[in-house]
């Protein structure tokens, strides 16, 4: 409705999200962004003083961490072919070139690498494709946590949401605020993608609902689409239930549960850096050295001391006593980094990751080939996330290639999720030989097919793991001694009659 004023975004008819989610995840992204409030203190004189609080922002750090340890540019998306085993008699080649070329035109492995730290963060991360319709490419339109709410869900998943964009513009010296509502809800089998545009001098409102064309030109009110069977965004959520609010679809950041940990490690390196800046001297110093300048308002003379500092502290001493007293203690660096370095050990086990991941003293982490080779549990916590990032990138390829054919931009195939191979292998991650080990006496014992062992190896899809056992085989044969030494006779001697 044009001239609707709304605060907030629950404020919208449509939108019904608990606050407390909204607050938790403002709350994650303000400590990933490392924004705290200052630390109060009284300095020597008796006044109150502010400081910035500094902060290890392990938040960032350890979501930094696991998604580089679950994704990078590495990883390999491929649309395998169907063959003729299902008496298609067609592949999915098409389906294959065209999302190789959507993904390199969108950079998405960098992307993708890019924005699953603040996913892991935060707790969520939402992809839609879109087609330009200047270029006639599809592109991608990407929204953290902060940016996307749920409409409707499943235990399949989220079916219907809404992906919020901000848009600042100065006008005559002021900021002024545009936010852009999505919305993707599904009316029978017709997807429908409805957009409303508000605007705000306020950065921390709405604002009011004004037409689409006061900042987009083009971008039309309500476009349908035909043909979908998923939504056209994809959500992606770190591994876990959410125990916060065990009814919401949102997920968790990793962190989520640590806040009480996080507060300990940032308050304990507050005071070890503040400790180590006044050296955490203590000076008693005779009233009768200090310097003494009248006040303004004609009130008897105060000591003066250095407004930043609060180490100097005045005290009446006899004439047969030391004037200047340094009860200044040592600075307890061991005790700091062991407080540091236990609630570290605290962290990881919270995120499930082992011990040693990180270290305030300076020890280097342990290798990725000291991790699969100890099934390390930081290892088994990646392959949980790994598992969740292969269904978002299989949900993507689905709804590139449907929007894709809505369009008319492609005319195959849809796979479906078991024709879409996803290599995480990083080089290092995956121990080849070590798996190649265990599936090899598991299959020299009858425990599992030859076909079976390729899948889960080299982690490709079904028919191509069919098709490398029959190339196999055809090696196999070729190289058999008899049939060399028969291919030999018969060159020599020609065919016998």
């Amino acid at each position: 409705m044009s001239g609707q004023t709304l605060k907030t975004i629950n404020d919208h008819p449509k939108i019904n999200i608990d606050p407390n989610e909204l607050a938790r995840i403002e709350n994650s992204l303000s400590q990933y962004e490392g924004n705290y409030p200052k630390v109060e203190y009284v300095n020597s004189n008796g006044h109150l003083q502010k400081r910035e609080y500094m902060t290890i922002n392990m938040r960032k750090l350890s979501a930094d961490v696991l998604s580089g340890l679950v994704f990078n540019e590495q990883c390999e998306v491929v649309v395998s072919d169907a063959g003729d085993d299902e008496g298609k008699g067609n592949t999915y080649k098409s389906a294959n070139d065209f999302i190789q070329h959507v993904f390199e035109h969108n950079d998405f492995k960098k992307n993708l690498a890019d924005y699953l730290e603040p996913m892991f963060a935060l707790g969520g991360l939402t992809v839609r494709p879109y087609v330009d319709q200047a270029s006639g490419e599809i592109e991608f339109s990407w929204a953290l946590a902060n940016a996307f709410y749920p409409l409707r869900s499943n235990s399949n998943g989220i079916s219907e949401g809404v992906m919020k964009s901000v848009t600042m513009k100065i006008e005559k010296g002021k900021e002024i605020y545009y936010t852009l509502l999505e919305f993707h809800e599904w009316e029978n089998d017709l997807y429908v993608i409805t957009n409303e545009l508000y605007r705000s001098d306020n950065k921390g409102e709405i604002g009011k609902r004004v037409p689409l064309s006061e900042l987009y030109e083009d971008l039309e009110e309500r476009t349908e689409v035909i043909g979908l069977s998923r939504p056209n965004f994809n959500y992606v959520k770190p591994s876990g239930f959410n125990n916060i609010n065990p009814h919401s679809p949102l997920g968790l950041g990793i962190a989520d549960n640590s806040n009480s940990t996080l507060k300990k490690i940032n308050d304990t390196y507050d005071q070890f850096w503040w400790e180590i800046k006044m050296g955490q001297r203590t000076v008693f110093v005779s009233d009768h050295m200090l310097s003494l300048l009248p006040d303004e308002n004609g009130m008897p003379p105060r000591q003066i001391f250095d407004p930043d500092v609060n180490v100097y502290k005045s005290m009446r001493m006899s004439s047969d006593e030391e004037f200047v007293k340094d009860v200044t203690s040592d600075i307890r660096t061991e005790q700091y980094i062991s407080a540091i370095n236990h609630s570290l050990r605290r962290l990881e086990m919270e995120l499930k990751l082992s011990v040693g991941t990180f270290s305030f003293d300076g020890r280097s982490m342990k290798t990725a080939t000291e991790v699969v080779s100890e099934n390390d549990l930081t290892y088994r916590t990646r392959n949980d996330h790994v598992n969740e990032v292969e269904k978002f990138i299989k949900g993507l390829v689905v709804s590139v290639l449907e929007l894709a054919k809505a369009y008319g931009l492609y005319s195959g195939d849809i796979p479906t999720f078991e024709h879409i191979g996803v290599d995480f292998d990083d080089g290092v991650f995956q121990d080849r030989a070590a798996l190649l080990k265990f599936y090899g006496q598991a299959k020299t014992f009858g425990f599992i097919p030859t076909v079976e062992v390729i899948q889960r190896v080299f982690e490709v899809p079904k028919e191509t793991a069919e098709q490398w056992l029959k190339d196999i085989q055809a090696e196999q044969v070729a190289f058999d001694p008899m049939e060399v030494r028969d291919r030999t006779a018969r060159q020599m001697f020609g065919d016998e009659e």
